[in-house]
């Protein structure tokens, strides 16, 4: 595999680990929604089952195509980097707030700095980023990955947004006016 795939694969370790590491340092959670749970272990258990029933392995689905193509290959691990760095930054700018989505903390706060001036899911955004790009430079199964990534994020954002509302009626609806959901400027 060429090395562009290997920055990729060193970007995801970077996020996992530091996702891990800063996940002890969160302020406690005071209500989780239990549906987004069952829908995680949903999907977990069907991506199991579409690898066992199909016989495959992630290292089978690498595109040689995406490695014939340097171009493609560097774009996409310039994208993964760029997706996980902000994602990264958007985490650390969070700091004790973050919780798994659509949880609510103890003493909740309203981020509007840093990333969050710019989108009010940048975390998701740089995750979605980073799956694609990762999909440019791996190959297929990544491009299913980004797929269903994409739909969970945009559900998570919106049913966030409405708890968002409910948090903070008095701030969330002028923040929302001057703020893109996930693309900073379109969307």
């Amino acid at each position: 595999m060429p090395i562009t795939w290997w920055i990729v694969v060193a970007a995801w370790a970077v996020f996992i680990i530091y996702w891990a590491v800063s996940s002890f340092s969160t302020k406690r959670t005071v209500k989780r929604n239990s549906a987004l749970f069952y829908i995680r272990i949903i999907v977990i258990i069907a991506a199991v089952w579409f690898f066992e029933t199909f016989k495959l392995n992630p290292g089978q689905m690498y595109l040689p195509n995406a490695a014939q193509s340097p171009l493609l290959g560097a774009v996409g691990a310039a994208l993964a980097v760029i997706g996980i760095a902000w994602a990264v930054y958007a985490r650390y700018y969070l700091g004790r707030n973050w919780g798994m989505p659509m949880s609510v903390k103890d003493t909740p706060e309203l981020v509007t700095a840093g990333p969050y001036a710019l989108v009010r899911h940048p975390i998701y955004s740089g995750v979605m980023l980073a799956v694609l790009g990762s999909a440019l430079t791996g190959g297929w199964w990544w491009m299913v990955i980004f797929v269903v990534s994409t739909a969970y994020y945009l559900y998570s954002a919106t049913q966030e947004e409405k708890l968002m509302a409910k948090t903070f009626p008095d701030t969330y609806p002028a923040y929302k006016a001057r703020t893109s959901m996930l693309i900073p400027y379109v969307l």
